[in-house]
């Protein structure tokens, strides 16, 4: 595969991987907020490649207003 073609195909991944995740994260937030958890929730992102993870993503996403 050439680099332009390979490049095509990185960014429509990426492009899918970013829209179905934000949708994801949001309702799964929201449904947290509807069950009255506040304050922040542990998010974990994991990417595997051939079955092999190669890179973990972890940190917190905010529920409603941080003090």
């Amino acid at each position: 595969m050439s680099d332009d073609g390979f490049n095509m195909s990185l960014r429509k991944y990426l492009k899918r991987v970013g829209v179905t995740s934000q949708q994801t994260i949001e309702e799964a937030t929201r449904n947290a907020r509807n069950e009255g958890k506040s304050g922040p929730v542990e998010a974990r992102m994991v990417l595997t490649i051939d079955g092999k993870e190669v890179n973990v993503v972890e940190g917190q996403i905010m529920l409603g207003e941080s003090t």
